[in-house]
């Protein structure tokens, strides 16, 4: 199978961070065959002033990464499921079988990079939170991570993000009362409603769909969808995403 990684950032300790992860393992979890969780924290030896790598430094991390993977293969200990650059720090998460062959696969690794300073542990996570509430996203986040993709893909096709245009949203309420409260809020901003959904026989959600003139810029459009988000949770609602129209320059 096919390993799908994701990446977003998020703040860690008061810190910005950027995460990546191995989304594929998510849907097989607790994975009670790999019940330790190990780590390399590696330290930068030059970071940009908000604690991430380098340019002139990205090669040599990458290299550092696909040792400790190799090594780790080597000693079939486990899987890699994530990455936390943070504060001059790299933080390279695995699962693990057994935990005892950890230091191993550690010292393999790092005894060819003797410029670099590091540390190492493991402890027992049969519950895999570290993997839950580190590394994979909140739905907030998740919603960014799905904005990115979409303007990736506008951004293929040839679009100019930066161009105002008709954005359609989607949002679905557990009553009509709380889609018709969303509604009235939604309209004081200038949003305007396409059509309603009624309830489906099997699915209670109450639906509306709505529509505003914005840029879909990668960070606009976070900004948009996350406001919305918070107005359908206030009414008990969940968002749906969006989509629009390809506009070249």
């Amino acid at each position: 199978m096919q390993e799908i990684w994701e990446n977003y950032m998020k703040p860690v300790d008061g810190n910005p961070a950027t995460v990546a992860f191995n989304a594929e393992v998510a849907d097989a979890l607790p994975n009670d065959a790999l019940g330790y969780v190990g780590f390399l924290k590696l330290r930068l030896n030059t970071a940009t002033p908000e604690g991430f790598v380098v340019e002139s430094e990205a090669d040599m991390v990458k290299e550092i990464e696909d040792r400790l993977e190799m090594e780790a293969l080597r000693y079939r200990v486990g899987k890699y499921v994530g990455r936390i650059v943070t504060g001059g720090e790299v933080h390279f998460v695995y699962y693990l079988k057994f935990d005892f062959e950890w230091p191993d696969v550690i010292a393999a690794t790092m005894g060819a990079f003797t410029d670099y300073t590091y540390e190492s542990g493991s402890r027992l996570d049969t519950e895999w939170e570290v993997y839950r509430k580190l590394l994979f996203p909140t739905d907030r986040e998740w919603q960014l991570i799905q904005n990115h993709h979409t303007c990736d893909r506008l951004k293929a096709a040839g679009d100019n993000l930066r161009i105002r245009r008709a954005i359609e949203h989607r949002a679905f309420f557990s009553k009509h009362e709380g889609r018709e409260r969303f509604v009235e809020r939604i309209s004081t901003e200038g949003f305007k409603v396409q059509a309603d959904a009624p309830p489906e026989e099997v699915s209670p959600p109450f639906g509306v769909q709505f529509y505003r003139m914005d840029a879909p810029y990668y960070y606009d459009i976070d900004a948009v969808t996350l406001q919305i988000i918070a107005w359908a949770e206030a009414f008990e609602g969940q968002y749906d995403g969006w989509e629009t129209s390809l506009v070249k320059q």
